[in-house]
């Protein structure tokens, strides 16, 4: 029944459920999904806004966690004149890579998860300050885990002193977000 383990750490990993929940500012919970675990979280707030709605709530601001910072949660909540609290992360933006040479970030470890489970042990920045479009980070992975993997054809270079993988922020509606999470409303938000 499930496509594969959830990670709530980079060292480890479970098989089972979710639950996603919303609450109010009062901790009463408004909306919630159960999902299988390896699931995205960013995915169901369009369900919890929905359902918290129909509850009777006015939603008018959304905090979460970068999951929640996908670009279609973005532009539903832009559409609906929702603050979205959630900061943004790169991974959401995979360039040109085709979907098979696409690895997963684990928003919860923070790092991202190459094809044969292997988690980033470290993250690094770079580009031109200030212009979003320019930012990449990069994930650094054991090359000595890329050395036995058995997906290194294609992936690990013979040789090669170190593997990374590289993500940029491209989209406008990324480049908003971003300038709303530097805003005082947000810092004072998110610390909620």
């Amino acid at each position: 029944m499930f496509k594969g383990p959830g990670h709530k750490t980079a060292d480890s990993s479970f098989f089972g459920y979710m639950m996603h929940m919303a609450m109010s500012k009062e901790r009463i919970i408004t909306a919630a999904t159960i999902t299988t675990g390896e699931k995205n979280d960013g995915k169901q707030l369009e369900t919890l806004i929905e359902k918290s709605i129909k509850a009777g709530m006015e939603v008018d601001t959304v905090i979460g966690d970068a999951a929640y910072s996908e670009k279609g949660n973005i532009e539903y909540t832009n559409e609906k004149e929702i603050k979205l609290v959630a900061k943004l992360n790169p991974s959401l933006t995979q360039g040109f890579r085709k979907k098979e040479d696409e690895f997963e970030f684990n928003k919860d470890a923070g790092m991202y998860v190459c094809k044969a489970g292997h988690m980033a042990f470290r993250e690094a920045c770079g580009g031109k300050k200030g212009v979003a479009v320019n930012l990449v980070d990069t994930y650094y992975f054991d090359i000595e885990k890329c050395k036995r993997s058995p997906f290194k054809v294609g992936c690990y270079k013979e040789e090669a002193k170190n593997k990374t993988y590289s993500v940029t922020i491209k989209s406008n509606v990324h480049t908003e977000q971003e300038k709303f999470q530097k805003s005082e409303y947000f810092k004072e938000k998110s610390k909620e």
